[in-house]
Formats: C-alpha cells, structure tokens, sequence
C-alpha cells in the first residue's frame, strides 16, 4: 500500500484552517497547517507535500506568490481556497499552474473530493484499486470481482470508491455521508440501505470485504 499523501494547509482563518486539517486528516492525509507563508520554501522542501492548500488572500505573501514558489520548487499539486470567483481571477490562476480552486464559502466534501481528483491525476491517489479478488477502476466507474463486471448503481460505485480508497481504515457514517452524499445532515440509516445492496452485490461472487466494526462504523479490507 502506499504510504499517505501528503498536504501542507496554509490557512490564516483559524476556525477554516483546524477544520479543515481535520477533515483531511480524517481522510486519511498526512496533513502540517501553517496560518501564513512565513519560510514556506523552508517547509516545503522539509515537508515535501504532495498537495499545497493555499488560501489567496494571506497576510504577507498572497496564496498565489505562495503557489509560483512551489510551481518553482517541487512538483507538488496546488489547490487555492478564494472568495475570489471572477473568471478573470481563475484564469489568472490557471496561468500560474494552479491544479483547481474552491471558492469560499464551500462544503468540505467538495473540497475533499477536489483534493483527492487532484492527487488522483498526479497519481498519488491510484486510478485503479486492488483489494483481495475486488478491482475498482475509479477513473472508469466499472469494479469487478474475480471476472465478473459488478451492476452498480451511482450511489453504490461512490460508496464502493470510497470504501476501496480508504482500505484498512475503519470509516464512520458520518464520514460516509459526506464523502458520497456531500452532507451528513440525513438519516444515517440511508448508508446502512446501500452498504446492505452492495454487499449483497459482491457477496454473490466472493467472500465479505465489507466489514462492520460495532459502534464505530465500516471497513473494507481483505
């Protein structure tokens, strides 16, 4: 397996920043948070990220001198958090080498989700997942099990990435909700309904992969 991706947050909102090294955390990144680009050359060349997550508007150097420095640098992804949502603005962006933007203010799945695409094209995140006789080819939206194609909905192949991406790890339901959902303000029973249809699905051509641990929430693995 390979090791964590890795992401450095630079964040000068605290409230935003703790959140959202949390939530990437949960995800299972390895995460440093800074409040501003004070030695950010420094920080790069010892963290070695595999993602930068910059704030545009910093006091200091902007998130964007900040993304030139890393385009310069590494060969890092970059991903800007604005209020800046004019397209003058985003093209600007793209020119400096910027990966995708989240505008303020966002749901943090989206960012999830825009966070993991970017490390996914970068390859830091595989396109096609192994687990046992279970293949999931996310880039393609097809799984499989030994040599049978598995009939998923939408909703179960979103479920069944995130599972497969997050192998080994044991995921809450309301980690689930808002990773395949995009909120966790339902009835936590919606993922126990489509966890119950995709076993029965992979279950029909091989043994359980998908494990419930009591009182925590689910795991998929081997």
């Amino acid at each position: 397996m390979t090791t964590p991706a890795r992401i450095l947050l630079v964040e000068d909102d605290d409230t935003i920043r703790d959140a959202v090294a949390t939530a990437l955390s949960a995800e299972g990144f390895t995460v440093a948070a800074r409040p501003d680009g004070h030695d950010f050359a420094a920080e790069l060349a010892a963290f070695v990220p595999d993602l930068v997550v910059l704030d545009w508007m910093l006091p200091g150097a902007s998130g964007l001198q900040l993304a030139a420095t890393a385009r310069t640098s590494t060969d890092c992804g970059v991903l800007m958090l604005t209020a800046r949502d004019e397209v003058d603005d985003r093209l600007r962006g793209f020119a400096e080498g910027i990966d995708d933007y989240v505008v303020k203010p966002f749901a943090m799945a989206e960012l999830i989700a825009r966070v993991t695409a970017v490390l996914r094209r970068r390859g830091r995140i595989p396109a096609v997942i192994e687990v046992a006789d279970l293949v999931v080819d996310v880039a393609g939206a097809r799984s499989r099990r030994a040599d049978r194609m598995l009939e998923l909905t939408a909703t179960e192949f979103r479920l069944l990435s995130f599972l497969a991406e997050s192998r080994g790890r044991t995921l809450s339901k309301g980690q689930i909700l808002t990773q395949v959902w995009g909120y966790d303000d339902v009835d936590p029973n919606v993922v126990e309904v489509h966890l119950s249809s995709l076993r029965r699905k992979m279950e029909q051509n091989g043994p359980r992969l998908i494990h419930t641990v009591r009182g925590i929430g689910y795991r998929l693995s081997a």
